[in-house]
């Protein structure tokens, strides 16, 4: 269920869409839907606060990611998003470069981590904002030195959350995927998308 609820705003199918991220992920998803939107940067500060918990950090940035592009568009339905790995309640990001990448799977080999992928929906002008939260479950394989090598250095995966890019080789670092919203891995959940924008006022099909 939804964590922040809404009543559902008087459709209006002619409403801009904007996804508030400059990810190419989360816009190759969204695409997925045959809806016409827009990309803006949300600039937000990703920087987590002392004790915030993976999950309440990534609730929190995409909240802050919608609002701050809806207040630039306040007549648009603004999509956020935000994903942390958690790591036994330690919150792992992009690792940015092969150094960080290979540590955090080292760190992850064997391990269960919980994708913790938020997403909220916000509109200034009909006062409608939600936010949700679609966690993955992922057990890695033992995975050895020589298996992260390779793998890094043939995806380079220096811009996804824990440094695992499931809809590419990273699938074979893996034994499981557990989620009730299959794209969430990848960085925006599509049906919880859907869900809320209806529910923004935006007919999806």
């Amino acid at each position: 269920m939804p964590e922040t609820p809404a009543t559902a705003a008087p459709p209006s199918p002619n409403r801009l869409l904007v996804l508030g991220s400059t990810s190419r992920y989360r816009r190759e998803l969204l695409t997925r839907l045959g809806l016409p939107f827009e990309v803006a940067a949300p600039e937000v500060d990703e920087t987590p606060q002392a004790g915030e918990a993976p999950a309440v950090l990534a609730r929190r940035l995409a909240l802050e990611k919608a609002r701050a592009v809806a207040r630039r568009f306040p007549q648009a339905v603004v999509i956020g998003s935000d994903q942390v790995a958690d790591l036994a309640g330690e919150s792992l990001g992009k690792p940015g470069n092969h150094a960080n990448a290979t540590a955090q799977l080292r760190r992850m080999r064997g391990q269960t981590v919980v994708f913790q992928t938020a997403l909220a929906v916000v509109c200034v002008e009909s006062g409608f904002e939600q936010l949700d939260l679609a966690p993955v479950r992922v057990q890695f394989r033992d995975l050895s030195d020589a298996e992260i090598e390779a793998y890094l250095q043939a995806e380079q995966p220096y811009d996804c959350a824990g440094s695992a890019k499931s809809e590419g080789l990273g699938i074979a670092l893996l034994e499981s995927i557990a989620s009730d919203d299959p794209t969430a891995l990848v960085g925006l959940p599509l049906i919880r998308t859907c869900r809320m924008l209806r529910a923004a006022g935006l007919r999806v099909i």
